[in-house]
């Protein structure tokens, strides 16, 4: 009952919050962004309850709680990063999700048995979930970039464009947190080399060889970036590029080994 009635909570709260960062869309007035980020962060306490208690305190991996956790991290992070820069705005696409993410853990999957990890490997899975949830974060406002550019080209002024932040602040913000989510993704694939026994063996093949390519893709953003100094388009499809690889290696063969194989991934 206790799972429940934070689930229920959480989703409506998450949902409430969406709904009052989206204002703009649907009346041209500013959006509710102090009550919507209260409501957001209750949410989270209630989100983080669930988890803890459906999943007896420990870092469980199978493919419905992965989500859900890492759905978790990205609305932490967002709200975080909104303590000293203006990312409320992303919380339209980011908390619904997360809504949708925790009720299907709750909902629809199955009771699971979280496996025990060491301190190395909980090192490790703790910079790959920092890693995804800022890099998701990043795509989310390539997404945002790609609409107001679009939106600016074709000379699209609606009030729902003038509710969010400048193009330029937006941009500087898509950098900043590629670049630091970049760490923790070099970091993981530090650590797994240091601390996962055999990277390249069957079943961790797929997630070694996507992760790397997701963490070229990145980094040859990021010297892009310095270099010749991309941005615009090139920037915001690379990032989705490299963000589509990362969630491959982190969700896609996992739902393929435990959904259709019904193996452990």
């Amino acid at each position: 009952m206790i799972i429940l009635a934070l689930t229920l909570l959480a989703l409506a709260l998450y949902l409430a919050s969406a709904a009052a960062l989206a204002r703009p869309l649907f009346t041209g007035n500013q959006p509710l962004t102090r009550v919507a980020m209260s409501m957001a962060s209750v949410a989270a306490l209630a989100h983080v309850g669930v988890l803890l208690l459906a999943h007896h305190g420990t870092l469980d991996f199978h493919f419905f709680a992965a989500l859900s956790l890492m759905a978790w991290v990205v609305s932490v992070l967002t709200l975080i990063v909104n303590l000293t820069l203006p990312v409320a705005g992303l919380g339209v696409l980011i908390f619904p999700l997360t809504a949708a993410l925790l009720a299907l853990d709750v909902f629809i999957a199955g009771p699971s048995a979280p496996k025990p990890m060491n301190w190395q490997i909980e090192l490790h899975v703790t910079m790959a979930v920092l890693g995804f949830g800022l890099l998701s974060i990043a795509a989310a406002l390539a997404i945002l970039l790609a609409i107001q550019e679009r939106a600016l080209r074709r000379s699209q002024f609606g009030h729902w464009l003038r509710a969010l932040p400048p193009l330029t602040a937006t941009e500087v913000l898509f950098f900043r947190l590629i670049a630091v989510g970049f760490v923790p993704l070099t970091l993981t694939l530090v650590t797994g080399a240091l601390f996962v026994g055999n990277l390249f063996s069957q079943h961790l093949v797929h997630k070694t060889v996507l992760s790397i390519a997701a963490w070229i893709v990145f980094g040859t953003l990021l010297w892009g970036r310095w270099r010749y100094g991309w941005r615009g388009r090139r920037a915001v499809n690379l990032t989705l590029i490299g963000m589509g690889v990362l969630l491959l290696a982190f969700f896609g063969t996992k739902a393929v080994l435990e959904l259709i194989l019904h193996r452990g991934g």
